[in-house]
C-alpha cells in the first residue's frame, strides 16, 4: 500500500512539474488582447564578443531589421531597446516577459514582450504586448569568440521573424 501511495505521489509531482514547465513557456498574449498590427522583421541580430566572468562569449548587442507589411513594403524598423518604430514616427519599446525555444534549429527564440510604460507613441500608443514568432536564423555563431584577439569583435547574423503587436481589449 505504501509503495502504491509513493508511486501515486511521485506520478502527481511529475505531472505537476511537467504542467508548470509547459505553462511557463507560453508566449501567448493575455486573454482579451487583440492583434492590431503584424509585420515581418527582416535583418540581422548583431552580436559582440564580450569578456564575461565566465570567459569570452557572444552577447546580443541589438537587432537591426526592416519591418515589412504583407506585401513586402517597408513600414518601419526594429533596433536596440528593443524598439519598433514605424515610418510615421510612432514607436514602442518592449521588455521581455516570456521566451520559448524556436522549433527551427539555429533560430532565435520566440518571445512575448510587454510594452515599456511611457514608450508607446502615436499609432503604437495602445500597444501593450509584442510577440516574436516564426523566427529563422539569428543565433550567435559557435566559433569566432575564443581568444583575447576576438574581444569586441562584431558579427551580424541574418534572421527573419514575425512581430505581432497587441492592444488590450
Amino acid at each position: 500500500m505504501r509503495i502504491l501511495a509513493a508511486s501515486l505521489i511521485s506520478a502527481l509531482v511529475s505531472i505537476l512539474a511537467l504542467t508548470a514547465q509547459q505553462t511557463g513557456t507560453t508566449i501567448d498574449p493575455p486573454v482579451g488582447a487583440r492583434d492590431v498590427l503584424q509585420a515581418k522583421g527582416d535583418g540581422f541580430q548583431i552580436y559582440v564578443c564580450t569578456d564575461t566572468h565566465a570567459g569570452l562569449k557572444w552577447s546580443l548587442k541589438a537587432p537591426d531589421a526592416n519591418l515589412l507589411d504583407s506585401s513586402g513594403k517597408t513600414i518601419g524598423r526594429h533596433f536596440a531597446g528593443p524598439t519598433w518604430s514605424l515610418a510615421d514616427g510612432s514607436q514602442v519599446q518592449g521588455e521581455l516577459i516570456a521566451s520559448k525555444p524556436a522549433p527551427e534549429v539555429n533560430s532565435v527564440p520566440w518571445l512575448l514582450l510587454q510594452a515599456k510604460v511611457g514608450t508607446a507613441t502615436d499609432r503604437l500608443a495602445n500597444i501593450k504586448f509584442i510577440r516574436r514568432t516564426e523566427t529563422h536564423g539569428g543565433v550567435a555563431p559557435e566559433s569566432g569568440c575564443q581568444s583575447s584577439r576576438d574581444a569586441d569583435k562584431i558579427v551580424r547574423i541574418p534572421y527573419t521573424a514575425i512581430y505581432t503587436f497587441y492592444a488590450e481589449k
